[in-house]
Formats: C-alpha cells, sequence, structure tokens
C-alpha cells in the first residue's frame, strides 16, 4: 500500500497530469473517425477535465478489424506463453512505476476517494495483471483417459477477439480483471470503458505498449453505449463479449449476441446483497466497522456492497449504535483530500438518481444521514424498514443508503435474504460454526463472507447467482475458462502395418 501525500500534494499531481484524449487502436492514440469529442467532468466539482474522442460504429470496425489482424497473424495469440507473462509482468512494473500518477487521474475522473485509489484500486489492479500473467506457463491441458489405441488430448485455446465492456465503478480494477485474464490466453481485445471514466483505461493501454504489447492486440474505443457498446456487442467478427454493469445493460448484450453471430456472452451484474447479523454474533463493534465499510466503500457504488442489513431484533439497536459511530468517522468531502472517505457520486444523472431515494427513505425510520451535502455528494445514510418489500430493500440504489431490516430467527434471516432478484454476495455474522456453515450453504449467492465483508481475492471466483452473472466467473483461474475454447484432439493409435492387401 502507497503511503499517502496531503491534500494539496494531490492537488498539485492533479494540475501538471496530462490528460489522455483519443481512442487507442492498433498501437496508437488516434481521434475519432469522425472527429467528434465529448466532455468528461470531475464529478466532485463540475469542471471539465477535457474533451475525450466519441467514437462510433466505424470505429469500432476499425478496432475490430486490427484485433483480428494481430490475432489470426500471431503476433500474440501464438506467442509463447513465457513471453506473454513477461509483457504482462513488465506492464505490472510500469503500472506500479506510474502508480501515482493512475489514482489521481482515477479520482479526478470517477469522484472515487483518493484513499481508496492509492490503498486499493491501484495496488489491486497491478498485482491482478501480476497475478494473471505468472499463471499464463502454469495451466496445464489435459488427457483423457481413452483406450490403449487412442490419445484424447483436451487443449485450450484463445476464444479469438474479446470485446471488453467496463463499468464506471471500479474503472481501472475492472480492466485489470477482464485484460489479465483475456491477454494471458492469447486474445486480441477492445475494450469499451464507461463515458464517464475512460482516462486510465487509455493510459494503461498506452503503458503496455511500452511494456512491449504487440499493436492491435489491445485497443480503447471510446464514447457512449449506443455509439460503441451495441455495435461491439453486435460485431459478426467479435467473438465474445464480457460486460460489467447493469442488469438492464446485460440483458442487451444477450439480445445482440443472439442477433448477430451467437458470440459467447459472460454478464457480471448488479447486486442487492444482504449482510446477517444474527445474535450470537461476537463483538459488534468489529461487526460495525464491517457493515460499515461493507455499505459506504465507494459511496456504496459497489455491485458487492452490503446494502441490506438484516439483524436480529435483539441486538439491533445495540448494533445500529455501533454502526452510527463508525458512519460519523466517513467523512465527505473533496476525492483528493486523504482524510474523505465519502466523495462525489459518478455523474449527475447518477446523483439525481440516489437522491431519490431519499425521498422514499424519509418516509421509512431514517437512523442516521438522509441528507445531501452538496451537488453530487449524499452522507452516508441508515434507514430501517418496516419489511423487506420496502423499494429500498428490493432495488439497487448504488449510493451510501444501507437498508436495515429487523427478523426474529435464523431461519427468517436466511428467507428474507434470498428474497431478491439478485445473488452476488452475501455475509454472516455469528459465533456459531456449524450455523455459519449452514447459512453460507443456504444463501443464494456467487460469494459467502462469514463474520467479515469482502470479495475473496484474486485467487476466488467471483460472480452471481440469478441476475447478478451470466455466463462465467471473474477472478481466480476460472476467469481464464470464458476466454478459452476447448477443443478435443483425438488420435488413433491403431497398429495398420502388418494389415494383408489381398
Amino acid at each position: 500500500m502507497s503511503d499517502l501525500l496531503t491534500h494539496e500534494e494531490y492537488q498539485a499531481i492533479a494540475a501538471a497530469l496530462d490528460l489522455p484524449q483519443n481512442a487507442w487502436i492498433d498501437g496508437s492514440y488516434r481521434p475519432a473517425i469522425s472527429g467528434k469529442t465529448f466532455q468528461t467532468v470531475n464529478p466532485a466539482t463540475g469542471a471539465v477535465l477535457g474533451t475525450v474522442a466519441a467514437c462510433a460504429a466505424a470505429d469500432v470496425d476499425l478496432a475490430v478489424a486490427k484485433a483480428r489482424e494481430a490475432f489470426e497473424d500471431g503476433r500474440w495469440s501464438r506467442l509463447h506463453p513465457a513471453a506473454r507473462k513477461d509483457v504482462l509482468v513488465r506492464l505490472a512494473k510500469l503500472m506500479e512505476r506510474n502508480a501515482r500518477e493512475l489514482a489521481v487521474m482515477e479520482s479526478l475522473d470517477s469522484g472515487k476517494t483518493i484513499y481508496d485509489c492509492e490503498q486499493v484500486d491501484v495496488p489491486e489492479s497491478i498485482h491482478v495483471i501480476k497475478w494473471h500473467g505468472e499463471l499464463i506457463d502454469k495451466i496445464y491441458d489435459q488427457v483423457s483417459p481413452a483406450s490403449n489405441d487412442h490419445i484424447a488430448m483436451i487443449v485450450r485455446e484463445a476464444v479469438g477477439v474479446v470485446g471488453l465492456v467496463l463499468p464506471w465503478n471500479f474503472p481501472l480494477l475492472m480492466l485489470a480483471w477482464k485484460i489479465g485474464p483475456a491477454l494471458a490466453a492469447g486474445c486480441s481485445v477492445v475494450v469499451k470503458p464507461a463515458a464517464e471514466t475512460s482516462l486510465t483505461a487509455l493510459r494503461l493501454a498506452e503503458l503496455a505498449a511500452e511494456a512491449g504489447l504487440p499493436r492491435g492486440v489491445l485497443n480503447v474505443v471510446t464514447g457512449g453505449g449506443a455509439e460503441v457498446g451495441e455495435p461491439l456487442g453486435r460485431h459478426p467478427d467479435v467473438d465474445m463479449v464480457s460486460f460489467t454493469g447493469s442488469t438492464v445493460t446485460g440483458r442487451r448484450f444477450l439480445h445482440y449476441s443472439a442477433d448477430s453471430n451467437l458470440k459467447e456472452v459472460v454478464l457480471e451484474l448488479g447486486g442487492k446483497n444482504p449482510c446477517i447479523v444474527l445474535d450470537d454474533a461476537e463483538d459488534l463493534d468489529a461487526v460495525a466497522a464491517h457493515v460499515v465499510n461493507g455499505a459506504f466503500w465507494n459511496m456504496g457504488q459497489n455491485c458487492s456492497a452490503a446494502s441490506r442489513l438484516i439483524v436480529q431484533r435483539g441486538i439491533k439497536d445495540r448494533l445500529l449504535a455501533k454502526i452510527t459511530e463508525h458512519a460519523r468517522e466517513w467523512v465527505v468531502g473533496d476525492p483528493l483530500n486523504p482524510e474523505v472517505r465519502v466523495g462525489a457520486l459518478v455523474s449527475k444523472a447518477h446523483f439525481a438518481k440516489v437522491s431519490g431515494y431519499l425521498t422514499a427513505a424519509a418516509k421509512e425510520s431514517v437512523v442516521m444521514g438522509g441528507k445531501i451535502v452538496a451537488e453530487g455528494f449524499i452522507e452516508p445514510t441508515v434507514v430501517e424498514v418496516a419489511s423487506n418489500a420496502s423499494v429500498l430493500a428490493r432495488e439497487e440504489i448504488f449510493g451510501p443508503i444501507l437498508t436495515v431490516v429487523a427478523v426474529n430467527s435464523f431461519e427468517e434471516a436466511i428467507a428474507v435474504a434470498n428474497d431478491t432478484d439478485y445473488g452476488l454476495a452475501a455475509s454472516i455474522f455469528t459465533a456459531n460454526g456449524k450455523r455459519a456453515l449452514r447459512g453460507a450453504r443456504m444463501l443464494r449467492a456467487g460469494t459467502v463472507t462469514v463474520n467479515s465483508f469482502g470479495e475473496g481475492d484474486i485467487t476466488t471466483p467471483f460472480g452471481g447467482y440469478k441476475q447478478s452473472g451470466f455466463g462465467g466467473r471473474d477472478n481466480s483461474i476460472h476467469a481464464h475458462d470464458q476466454y478459452t475454447q476447448l477443443k478435443t484432439i483425438w488420435l488413433d493409435l491403431t497398429d495398420t502395418s502388418d494389415s494383408a492387401i489381398d
């Protein structure tokens, strides 16, 4: 983890940044073919950071063509795994060398706190790239138990040209989650960053070229969903798409695939994640710290946020008092101030959406918060609702609002937790080991943490049940599965040399 600078030092770095403006296609920056641009805005101040190329279908066509050319001639796809590893490890080192620049750029573009960018997002992104790079030459293919006269090999081959569509809440980290295994597998990729947060993806592409990644292998096409995302999803020469974002948009990519070439689709979508605290949970102060971190980290703009606290009535009041104490330590303010833990929501549109839930919160029992601090900023808010039927308990708010539902028993807690369309993450706090494991098995979620909030780490697969995911998993060795095809090679060893010829 990085040592933090002062607020003034971060402001000085921000003022000196040379921000990228153009798309990255075939190893260099290029303006949109149309010449159009759009403004990228600092959500904390409303100030325009600069302009970015507003790409469209023609730019997607060019990027896909260059990615296909690179894949087919083998400049990366047929490179020895150890050589691909060397490039990704060099990229990780260059990211480390430029970590502070990436952190400040990420904070400016997204409203994320510099604290999170420096301590979590950038270090973890570097680790992900390095981890997948190191894994490349350690994944073995298989031989099936065929007869004595046959050998059956099961081999992995890169799926081809991949479209990677990123969310705005973790721009650099989600980029790393996807390009790490995709590039490790030998794919060529076309990245579409969120229009709100394009800058670090462009800068990383430049660093990848410096690390030795051949041109055409990594392309970044900037612009809106309709202009870039849809053409990428419908493109007949894209073999697979990995999308992270809303469930509504994820559904569209399934339609795009069905309407085009039946490309493979992997979706990592939303969540309304339960955090169960049972009445035998130990150290409620520690539990409260986990709950607050899970609910308010990254302003609640996290698909695995612990946004529903399901707590047994006997300890509810004591736990809420401790949650309030911890939440007061989460200072709201300028994201470049290292003492700030709650920055700006990513855009005016998203701020308006989240603000609308404060109206619903005012009709319930507001434990703390519930106010707009300034344009773009909402204070950490805790709201107790009458039941899990409340809109605050049903819908993914994607903001710093924690909904509290009181229950009477372990069985009721599990039932309420599973009463959702989502199934991305869940957590359970209890001192009873058997009950913890029973609960973990009963919860319908892709990741379940016991006596902690978290998502696992790079070694554990991340993805969801129900409407939280589809088709594969990010992270771990399993992430490589979605970027490869399995091929069977069947060898007949029957000896026919002594066959008689009449």
